[in-house]
């Protein structure tokens, strides 16, 4: 009987820790080629951690509505074209960025049905989610 208190505190420990832990978001899955990048738009996956290489086809304006993003398309090898979404309130902006340059990657893939977009190309201030990047041109912007 002397240890039921000592039980008792841990699993009172224990459910608070289970209960705080599922407020978190799950954990991005993790892939790295066309082919895996493929097959998440073709099952319509989100939350997909990825890394990749591409062509930059369109540099777009700038997304200023809430967080800051730069915004650019570009084209795999395979052809599938990707939105990169780049938090330039939390990364510096990819400097002389223009179309035909290539760009390598790591971020969260979200399924849309263009191709899908590129997020949390940064480093996350809470250093709760993956950091992501973006390499142009020898240098790594995160």
């Amino acid at each position: 009987m002397r240890f039921l208190p000592f039980i008792l505190g841990l699993v009172c420990v224990a459910a608070v820790g289970f209960s705080s832990a599922s407020v978190l978001p799950p954990a991005p899955t993790f892939l790295s080629d066309d082919e895996a990048l493929a097959r998440a738009f073709k099952e319509r996956k989100s939350n997909v951690q990825v890394e990749g290489e591409g062509v930059v086809r369109r540099v777009l304006s700038d997304d200023n509505d809430g967080s800051r993003h730069q915004r650019f398309v570009v084209a795999l090898a395979s052809g599938q074209t990707l939105l990169i979404a780049h938090n330039i309130d939390l990364a510096p902006r990819v400097v002389g960025l223009r179309k035909g340059d290539v760009v390598s990657f790591s971020g969260e893939y979200e399924w849309n049905a263009q191709g899908g977009v590129i997020h949390w190309t940064h480093r996350d201030p809470s250093k709760r989610h993956p950091t992501g990047w973006i390499k142009h041109n020898g240098k790594v912007y995160q």
